[in-house]
């Protein structure tokens, strides 16, 4: 059993927090509808025995692959739907996977199996290696008896999910190797070019430009103090991304993304797939709307949009509709999402409606991925323009302003 910090609100609108012990994110929110409430947010609580636990020391040392859980869901899909039994089933994955630590997880599975225990919640005892979605989609497999068909849908998310992933990290490899050999070149200037020219300058006594002077402090410190500065400088990487990860940094770091003209449209439709794949998935396995949303919001990681599907899910408990909610932010979600909500809301077609605006958005995606690179060289090129045009006017200006006196 695990423990989940929830924050709740009543049927009168009062917000409270409480420590909820249950077998999983479904139970948890199975547990506060039936009492009339609804589920504002939740977070599993791990303690410090749990960080420094050996199977989670092991998960971070020896990671298992995405790719992997894909090819365990759909092989788990097509050995069900043939008739083997899931601890059979799980035996075969167990002897093919050729990953140590998912093997032994599988092995944990198949002995819950064994015990009586569902598939779901078997898979609810490893977080940290299946996620909320797989989960959940399980769990309404099971009650469906539709648990094959369940098992397959959500390897089809995922793997759409990672593609998705592994297109918009391609586009960005190419900047950002340019970006860190133009750092790794910066660094290199300072420590042997920057202080031969500095002899140079204290040699003749000219006077120095405030540019050139700042130059030359920063090449003394890093030639005079290499170890401390490369200290600092990982210092101040780690410290960055620590307040990344915080809420405020996570909160500040999506509100400048979503206002770079290129990559806001690419964070726009990425969410807009990622969000209709994710609810037509959990539609089509029999997960209720409201569930739906709240599992959907988990999945996403900018806060602005948790934020709409927060809203989404109040609204449509009260009786309203899913569509309300996203007309309400057309600078998060394309009027393409709402309509197709809105008609799927009408018609009853929801499930099939969002799995085709899903396919659109992935293929757009797609699209523009190809096409990053090409559209980030002229600003990149303007960067490196911009850092040579600053280093040359500061350390080469000063040596022709010598000449001329001379």
């Amino acid at each position: 059993m695990a423990k989940f910090k929830v924050s709740v609100a009543g049927k009168d609108g009062e917000k409270s927090q409480e420590v909820i012990e249950a077998v999983d994110r479904f139970a948890v929110y199975r547990d506060v509808r039936e009492r009339g409430e609804r589920v504002l947010e939740i977070e599993e609580e791990t303690s410090t025995s749990q960080f420094f636990s050996s199977s989670f020391i092991t998960s971070l040392l020896n990671p298992i692959a995405l790719d992997d859980k894909v090819v365990l869901t759909r092989n788990l899909a097509a050995m069900l739907e043939a008739g083997l039994t899931t601890s059979r089933a799980l035996s075969v994955m167990e002897r093919q996977s050729k990953n140590p630590y998912f093997q032994s997880v599988i092995g944990s599975l198949i002995a819950e199996v064994k015990r009586g225990a569902t598939l779901s919640s078997a898979f609810a005892k490893y977080p940290a290696v299946f996620s909320q979605l797989m989960i959940s989609m399980t769990r309404a497999g099971e009650e469906s008896g539709k648990l094959a068909e369940s098992l397959r849908v959500v390897g089809t998310q995922m793997e759409r999910a990672s593609n998705l992933t592994k297109k918009v990290k391609g586009a960005l490899i190419y900047p950002s190797i340019v970006l860190f050999a133009m750092v790794g070149i910066g660094i290199l200037m300072l420590m042997f070019v920057v202080p031969t020219l500095t002899q140079t300058f204290r040699e003749l006594g000219t006077e120095l430009p405030p540019t050139t002077e700042a130059i030359i402090v920063a090449s003394e410190f890093l030639a005079n103090n290499t170890f401390v500065a490369l200290t600092l400088m990982a210092a101040f990487v780690g410290a960055f991304m620590w307040a990344m990860n915080t809420p405020t940094g996570k909160l500040v770091s999506n509100w400048i993304f979503l206002r770079i003209p290129i990559i806001s449209g690419l964070i726009m439709e990425t969410n807009a797939a990622r969000t209709t794949r994710t609810l037509a998935s959990l539609l089509s396995a029999g997960v209720d709307v409201v569930l739906s949303i709240g599992i959907t919001r988990d999945v996403l990681e900018n806060a602005f949009y948790k934020k709409v599907l927060s809203e989404a899910e109040e609204e449509v408990t009260k009786g309203g509709q899913m569509s309300a909610t996203f007309n309400k932010y057309p600078k998060l979600y394309p009027p393409l999402v709402t309509e197709m909500i809105a008609v799927g809301e009408e018609t009853g077609r929801l499930s099939d409606l969002l799995k085709e605006t899903a396919t659109f958005y992935e293929e757009s995606v797609e699209r523009q991925t190809k096409d990053l690179s090409t559209i980030i060289e002229p600003f990149l090129m303007l960067i490196i323009g911009a850092a040579v045009g600053f280093f040359a006017l500061s350390m080469i200006a000063p040596i022709y302003s010598l000449s001329n006196a001379i």
